[in-house]
């Protein structure tokens, strides 16, 4: 892989709660030591930046991000830099809250307040009226089963949206950004996922959207609604209607894909999801409980996802390197492998001058399996930051960086 020789670099990030917000800077921090540039800000501030550059490498300036990557993203395409997010994390730090600003370079740090805003004012608004009517020995508690909660969601992300608005964001509008930015979420009634960017005129079809009617900071709140934590986020198409959408790693995992479709022909994607593997040291998860095995769960099949994915793209790759081989070892004519390289390429979706860098945790390092997802604690971020740090810098390692 000839790094140097890339055209556009797009870096992807996928969701996993705070937990995995701060191994992506911490993969970032790893990214960055190997040389890599993140650009990000105005335009005027990204095109002085490329003045400037002095990195082996083509500079970021693609951010993809879902749930968790898409606050991130929306930090680094901000022109944030990785040690003013990693100084944000520390909340125990006070100067940092009194600095922050959108116009001194500080960033506010995220806080409770922010992630968890209660869905209404009581939960008692959302009990169906038959249950707070009669008492549960005539039968209130079967009618409570028929008819359901009417409560969407515990939570709702509207506090990550006017946090991203009046606290972080230079703009609002995806087309004003110097570089490219594209969040990911899951269109609540359809099957669709949705990409929200500066895509000019929203485009569908059956299985994915393209979106350019939302503001950067209802994307993120969008992407951001884990069900059922959190209830579905709405946001007004172009005909005032509105339209619910929550966490964009529900239709799709590690949206990598979107980095191709806008011509990134190298894609650094960042998740934090690995399945716990057995240790002496812990032992069986079935001894933690149902809350502990329910993550496992999640995790299998999330991964399970994120490796089809890289595995599809080898066997297209595969398949072309083993025609081309085929056709110099036969001595056959270049330009029908040619023909037949790109029609193949074309049938799958494939481009073979993409390539593709995971940077992922050890499946050995159970210490971040274990470790709490919305934890705000100095102490516990960076924990996961060193690790983000320790895993990409493997990772990159094993590909030769």
């Amino acid at each position: 892989m000839k790094v140097g020789n890339k055209q556009r670099v797009a870096l992807c990030l996928g969701g996993g709660g705070i937990k995995a917000a701060a191994f992506h800077i911490g993969a970032c921090m790893a990214l960055q030591e190997r040389g890599f540039q993140f650009l990000g800000g105005s335009k005027e501030q990204v095109e002085e930046a490329r003045k400037s550059t002095d990195s082996p490498y083509p500079p970021i300036t693609t951010y993809i991000g879902s749930s968790a990557g898409a606050i991130i993203s929306a930090y680094l395409a901000c022109g944030y830099s990785i040690s003013t997010i990693t100084k944000s994390f520390a909340m125990d730090s006070e100067m940092v809250a009194k600095e922050s600003g959108v116009n001194n370079g500080h960033l506010h740090p995220l806080t409770y307040a922010d992630i968890f805003q209660l869905n209404g004012s009581s939960l008692l608004n959302y009990l169906p009226s038959n249950f707070l009517k009669k008492p549960a020995i005539l039968g209130g508690f079967e009618a409570l089963l028929k008819s359901g909660f009417k409560l969407n969601g515990m939570f709702r992300t509207n506090g990550i949206e006017k946090y991203l608005r009046e606290e972080v964001l230079i703009t609002n509008d995806f087309s004003k950004l110097g570089v490219e930015l594209y969040v990911i979420a899951t269109q609540l009634n359809h099957q669709r996922k949705v990409i929200f960017g500066n895509v000019g005129e929203t485009r569908k079809h059956e299985h994915v959207k393209w979106s350019g009617y939302a503001s950067i900071s209802d994307a993120v709140a969008a992407s951001t609604a884990l069900p059922p934590i959190f209830a579905p986020y709405p946001i007004k198409n172009s005909k005032g209607k509105d339209i619910y959408f929550f966490d964009g790693e529900i239709r799709d995992t590690l949206s990598s894909h979107v980095a191709e479709d806008t011509d990134a022909d190298l894609v650094l994607a960042s998740y934090s999801i690995q399945p716990y593997h057995y240790t002496e040291e812990m032992g069986s998860l079935h001894k933690y409980g149902i809350p502990v095995i329910i993550n496992q769960a999640l995790y299998q099949v999330v991964q399970q996802k994120i490796y089809r994915f890289i595995r599809e793209k080898q066997k297209y790759r595969e398949i072309i390197n083993d025609i081309n081989d085929f056709f110099v070892e036969n001595n056959l004519p270049k330009e029908h492998a040619k023909k037949l390289v790109d029609l193949i390429a074309a049938k799958f979706e494939h481009k073979n001058n993409v390539d593709y860098i995971y940077l992922h945790p050890s499946p050995k390092d159970y210490e971040l399996f274990f470790l709490d997802h919305f934890s705000l604690s100095s102490k516990i971020l960076g924990k996961i930051v060193k690790i983000g740090f320790l895993s990409a810098t493997r990772c990159l390692r094993e590909y030769g960086l």
